[in-house]
């Protein structure tokens, strides 16, 4: 990596985090055995949706000798509209015995850890991992995926590959903050369909080839993101 590069990844991040000086996980949760349940359910889910199935859901299973207890087929239900809620139901099941089992029914403090649960890839455990103890990991979802490459600070699809692009160009006290400010960012300015490019703060230092020049017309080539 150049120190041109670097002075322009420094740059991106001063950005963001001048337009956004707090962020964290859109998740609710009041432990780290809930946020890690709402993780696995918000995949292919919005975080909104998650919230509003996780309330009663943590409500009536408040910890994993709940979820244990519970018939796959009720949690099914409890968590349907999240979608693939079989997949979920199971994988939050294994989940939760292998916790009990092997963790004394606590989540674990280790990316390495973590991987090894049913359900729970880098980017679950990124998310844990960060919010709940206060470890720095980037996290690759979909919104991070896609602004990393139009920024250029990437070239890779593969989300592994994204983290660490990623990783090796900012200190290690940056990695969480900085993968939610691309979320933020995601949500608010550059949308999958339609970036709001003349408004973005980024403009100047995006190298995005199909950037928008007014709120119907690329400039460019005809946007396909």
């Amino acid at each position: 990596m150049t120190k041109t590069d670097r002075r322009r990844t420094d740059s991106i991040r001063r950005i963001l985090r001048t337009r956004y000086p707090q962020v964290k996980t859109q998740l609710d949760y009041e432990t780290p055995f809930q946020l890690l349940v709402a993780t696995i359910l918000s995949a292919q889910c919005t975080d909104r949706q998650v919230n509003a199935v996780t309330k009663p859901l943590f409500g009536a299973l408040p910890d994993p000798d709940a979820f244990a207890a519970v018939p796959v087929a009720e949690l099914e239900k409890m968590i349907r509209s999240t979608g693939f809620f079989r997949n979920k139901a199971r994988n939050i099941k294994k989940c939760t015995a292998v916790l009990l089992k092997r963790h004394n029914a606590q989540v674990p403090r280790t990316l390495e850890e973590l991987v090894k649960l049913p359900g729970v890839g880098r980017k679950t455990a990124n998310v844990v991992l960060g919010a709940a103890f206060g470890t720095p990991g980037i996290v690759v979802d979909t919104h991070v995926a896609r602004i990393s490459r139009r920024l250029d600070l990437t070239r890779n699809t593969d989300p592994v590959k994204i983290e660490f692009d990623l990783m090796a160009q900012m200190p290690r006290s940056a990695w969480s903050g900085f993968s939610l400010h691309l979320i933020y960012f995601g949500r608010e300015i550059c949308r999958a369909r339609k970036p709001a490019c003349p408004e973005c703060p980024l403009n100047r230092l995006c190298r995005y080839p199909h950037k928008f020049s007014g709120p119907d017309t690329p400039t460019g080539k005809k946007n396909t993101a």
